[in-house]
């Protein structure tokens, strides 16, 4: 399979998820990457997860969620020594992520302009909360943090649920996606060499655009609508005999389909439903007349005859129900390890949503233990096993 980003070295400085999600996504791309930790603990996801027994292994399944085909090493970057072989190490790499606050690089003496002074073609993503200057640089982010202040929980849920935080860490994630687009371009340029700002909070914003530039353009506040999309309707989740499905009759021609299908032709000559807007006017009318009949059978069974028809639609499904789907299940997606170091079982871990050339690109090895790769990464810059032993002895590693 083309590994992309074959014979480019990353150095992963970072904890929890916004960028060890970045560097889970350039080690899929066939990037090196070296999880650089602190001696004795390491990323702070090593202990988190719903398996206490894995964090109490220090390989908590949120570590392992994200963390797969990288080489861990272990460096104190307070001691002299520490700062002096991991300047050793930059030197050999293309380039360095970490999600530290700002400022904490350079006061521990290892900041951009220090490394761009021994490597000038380093690419030196930092990702925050609010960015590496303004108002708010100092604020601590966590994901909870940035889904407030952006307004994503503002616009989840109902007039009486919300708002809401979206049920997984979305800003992390929306963070660390933007890093690795704007590491890959950057390793694009030449000459290579750049300080990357990758802020949290508008790299969310971006994803807003719709219900953002509905404000600046429209002067319309975004707002909370549950379930409903409001671009166009009947366009929604629905109540099914079981359970709920989503239909999206977002075109003229979709909405036709539908109410004939479910034998609601007299719904097509109303004209509070005549045109798109007068059916966004009227929504909540049209979605109890059309639950009186899909409330009659299955979701599944709806959302076959549906998109069958043309229509879109899909049952609302849990997690697992996903997984042992095969349209997830068949095409690779989930990558299975043996007997994994450090958890004593078999684990199953998700990929990207990419195929290179119709395969799905996989981490070659599992997730790593605290430190595993010392010995290896230390001994490309000259230091024996005694070395590192001794070190690791003095705090240093």
């Amino acid at each position: 399979m083309s590994k992309l980003l074959e014979g480019v070295r990353v150095l992963d400085l970072t904890n929890v998820l916004a960028g060890p999600f970045c560097c889970h996504q350039l080690v899929h791309m066939g990037a090196e990457v070296i999880k650089v930790e602190v001696p004795g603990r390491g990323d702070l996801a090593r202990q988190l997860g719903a398996d206490t027994e894995l964090n109490d292994r220090n390989m908590g399944v949120s570590f392992l969620a994200q963390n797969a085909g990288k080489k861990s090493i272990t460096v104190n970057l307070k001691s002299d020594k520490g700062r002096e072989l991991f300047k050793s190490l930059v030197e050999t790499c293309d380039v360095l992520v970490e999600n530290f606050r700002p400022g904490v690089m350079k006061r521990l003496g290892v900041g951009y302009d220090e490394l761009k002074r021994i490597r000038p073609e380093l690419i030196y993503c930092a990702i925050s909360g609010f960015g590496q200057d303004g108002p708010w640089v100092h604020r601590p982010a966590y994901d909870q943090i940035i889904q407030g202040a952006s307004g994503v929980m503002s616009v989840t849920g109902n007039g009486e649920s919300g708002p809401l935080r979206v049920g997984y860490p979305v800003a992390d994630t929306a963070g660390g996606m933007t890093a690795a687009f704007a590491i890959a371009a950057a390793l694009n340029s030449r000459p290579r060499g750049v300080l990357l700002d990758v802020s949290m909070l508008e790299s969310v914003l971006a994803t807003m655009g719709w219900a953002v530039s509905n404000h600046l353009i429209a002067g319309v506040a975004p707002r909370s609508h549950g379930n409903e999309n409001m671009t166009s309707a009947p366009s929604g989740a629905f109540q099914a005999q079981d359970g709920l499905i989503n239909i999206a009759a977002n075109k003229d021609q979709q909405w036709q389909l539908l109410a004939q299908h479910l034998g609601l032709d007299e719904l097509l000559t109303m004209p509070k439903f005549a045109t798109r807007e007068d059916r966004k006017t009227n929504r909540m009318d049209l979605k109890r007349r059309l639950e009186t009949v899909l409330a009659t059978r299955p979701a599944r069974a709806w959302a076959k005859e549906l998109n069958r028809i043309g229509v879109p639609a899909g049952a609302v499904l849990t997690v697992p129900e996903v997984l042992n789907m095969p349209q997830v299940a068949d095409r690779g997606f989930l990558t299975w390890f043996e007997d994994v170091p450090g958890t004593e079982r078999d684990i199953e871990l998700v990929s990207t949503g990419i195929k290179l050339d119709g395969k799905a690109p996989t981490a070659a090895t599992p997730p790593p233990m605290l430190g595993q790769d010392n010995e290896q990464i230390w001994a490309e810059l000259g230091y024996s096993s005694q070395d590192v032993r001794r070190l690791t002895q003095d705090g240093v590693l």
